[in-house]
């Protein structure tokens, strides 16, 4: 029996098309929470202020808490092992956007690149609530209270950042054009996922695009006093990477591939 565009969906009820079409979202959007968590975790011991040091760890952590929602939601449909996945995959492998695997800089790229992140989560998270695959949309609900919190973290970070002193508002600005023109990548679709979108199971990129467009670049301009340009294209697709993302797994995979066989630790 085919089922209607009203119906929800769970793993048994899914095509083999649409069981790869999601397997590849959920690692993408895994690859990107964990990479960027390796970035935020790298200001341990050496963020601005104390408090800080502490909020960024604790987001650090969230981010790496909803790649194992997703690659959770990997695993119900191929089996899959996370730790796997994580830890025994080389740059090539890897699906996550250019924008996390940049060197994480000084403070202002960190906190810009954390709000043009937080910004596109929290939107995609919302629109995924009305996901068909209802355990997709189970774990949109839970994800985004956290993203929110850390949307309105980083946005009032952009915004001291912006209208502090001179020095703040010129590395805000250096951040921005250094970042913005790798945004566009967090929207664009995978091979074959237009028929997931279309089929329900997948939010609109393009529309979450729109929504992020508007919340982020009237923050910026009339909040942060930055110059917004235009969005470019996506540029190519999520198996080209950085020089960057290799050597930033090569440190955060050491210890698990040094001893590939522990179980427990």
């Amino acid at each position: 029996m085919t089922a209607t565009l009203s119906e929800t969906l769970n793993a048994a009820d899914l095509s083999p098309a649409q069981r790869r079409g999601l397997i590849a979202r959920f690692q993408a959007l895994a690859d990107d929470e964990i990479v960027l968590a390796q970035r935020d975790g790298e200001w341990t011991g050496h963020a601005p202020i104390l408090e800080e040091d502490i909020a960024l760890a604790n987001i650090a952590q969230d981010e790496l808490g909803h790649a194992s929602l997703y690659l959770e939601l990997r695993r119900e449909l191929d089996g899959s092992d996370p730790d796997r996945l994580a830890f025994f995959r080389d740059a090539g492998e890897y699906r996550c956007a250019r924008l996390v695997e940049l060197p994480r800089g000084d403070w202002a790229l960190t906190m810009l690149r954390q709000f043009l992140y937080d910004a596109a989560e929290a939107l995609w998270l919302d629109a995924a609530q009305a996901s068909r695959y209802a355990p997709l949309a189970g774990v949109a609900a839970k994800a985004l209270r956290e993203e929110k919190f850390h949307l309105q973290h980083s946005a009032l970070w952009a915004e001291r950042l912006g209208r502090g002193t001179p020095e703040s508002a010129r590395r805000a600005q250096t951040a921005l054009d250094t970042l913005w023109p790798h945004a566009a990548q967090l929207f664009a679709l995978l091979p074959d996922e237009a028929d997931l979108v279309a089929a329900g199971l997948l939010p609109d990129p393009d529309a979450v695009r729109d929504r992020w467009e508007a919340l982020v670049g009237g923050h910026l301009r009339d909040r942060c006093d930055l110059d917004v340009p235009p969005l470019p294209g996506a540029g190519e697709g999520r198996e080209v990477h950085t020089a960057h993302l290799a050597p930033l797994l090569t440190e955060m995979q050491a210890v698990a591939r040094a001893h590939p066989g522990a179980g427990t630790w």
